[in-house]
């Protein structure tokens, strides 16, 4: 993908909108750029599917990830979800964004480190 290094994981981009030390910590090493960054259709669910965001907060949340690239769940990451969840022991939403980002080459900013592991091995075969 042009430009595009990073896929960041829901925990990330929440300490984002709150400012977590950690995750300040962790763009600042990198020198982040959004044009840098993408999330994935599971991250956007996660943070707008929260049963009481509030207006303002869904606001905030979206204007936030529009400075990002937004990468659909296409067939491709959903084989590759199947593999990683038939081959490792790993919810379905951590499959969906591990998978995206292998499917694009992308590293993965996550604070979850099960899941860095996870992306971190050798991709299962047949996807």
């Amino acid at each position: 993908m042009s430009g595009i290094k990073y896929l960041l994981d829901t925990n990330l981009v929440l300490g984002l909108l709150k400012a977590s030390p950690e995750v300040v910590q962790m763009v600042a090493n990198r020198g982040l750029l959004a044009s840098s960054c993408a999330y994935s259709a599971v991250t956007r669910m996660e943070l707008l599917g929260y049963p009481d965001i509030t207006t303002d907060e869904e606001r905030v949340i979206t204007d936030r990830l529009s400075k990002f690239t937004y990468l659909p769940i296409t067939s491709d990451i959903e084989d590759l979800a199947i593999a990683l969840r038939r081959t490792r022991k790993v919810k379905l939403p951590d499959a969906l964004v591990a998978a995206a980002a292998m499917h694009h080459g992308l590293e993965l900013l996550t604070l979850d480190k099960a899941l860095l592991t996870v992306v971190n091995l050798t991709p299962p075969q047949n996807c």
